[in-house]
């Protein structure tokens, strides 16, 4: 966790104190703790608004693109780079390396890379600088990949219009039940490396189930880099989004 997350700070912890409530890090229940973290919050969501202006000006849809680590964020990217219709851009969150970026820009996307340090995701203000370093007069949508993490990511709006919410078949099941925040904050579910379903034990439609208690109207596919299919149906996803919006 980052040391101005806030993630750790539920929404009860906002408004009184009780037996219940009381966080077992005592710092996190004094009352000036939480006035910074709202303070940090507050400040973050007005520049996430004024993000969403900025690619609204250039009518480009911005997507958020979250997950744990290794679920297939780039992959994903990857695969669309030779199927996608509209034309995409990445603003690439990651602690350390340029990496992931360099394996977008071989496949012809643009990317800038936002190195967080010792950050566990992305914010508004981190978001508003990549922009800057992107044309986006020349993309339809721009794609943000946020730190793999299923926690903190959820606490911050960064600016985008979209949440895309990845989940793969070795992570194993629960981590729809076990990470709530995450998966509420979903418009689009993906179940990612479909193809691995036979050797996991891993009931996809009780994890489903659990997603549309969450969430009864959030979108759900299932995917893998191994059958373009499954990728034209996030494009085509997208698209409509795209189009909903214009």
């Amino acid at each position: 966790m980052c040391k101005d997350c806030g993630c750790s700070v539920t929404e009860a912890h906002h408004h009184h104190h009780s037996d219940e409530t009381l966080h077992h890090n005592p710092q996190l229940n004094e009352s000036k703790t939480i006035e910074v973290i709202t303070k940090i919050l507050h400040k973050n969501d007005h520049e996430a608004a004024h993000n969403r202006e900025h690619l609204d000006r250039h009518n480009v849809v911005g997507i958020n693109l979250m997950s744990s680590p290794g679920s297939g964020k780039t992959s994903l990217l990857e695969a669309m780079a030779g199927l996608a219709d509209f034309s995409f851009g990445v603003i690439e969150g990651d602690l350390e390396t340029n990496r992931d970026t360099e394996r977008l820009k071989r496949k012809g996307i643009e990317a800038h890379q936002i190195q967080t340090g010792s950050a566990c995701h992305l914010d508004a203000f981190m978001v508003h600088k990549g922009l800057h370093h992107m044309d986006l007069d020349k993309m339809d949508v721009c794609f943000v990949e946020n730190v793999g993490n299923l926690v903190c990511p959820a606490s911050y709006d960064v600016g985008t219009h979209l949440n895309i919410v990845l989940v793969s078949i070795p992570e194993g099941e629960d981590k729809i039940a076990k990470y709530p925040v995450m998966f509420r904050k979903a418009d689009l579910i993906l179940f990612t490396k479909t193809d691995l379903l036979p050797y996991f034990e891993y009931d996809i439609e009780a994890e489903k189930e659990a997603a549309r208690r969450l969430k009864p109207n959030v979108d759900i596919l299932e995917v893998t880099t191994k059958d373009p299919q499954s990728i034209k149906r996030v494009i085509e996803w997208i698209a409509f989004k795209q189009k909903f919006r214009s």
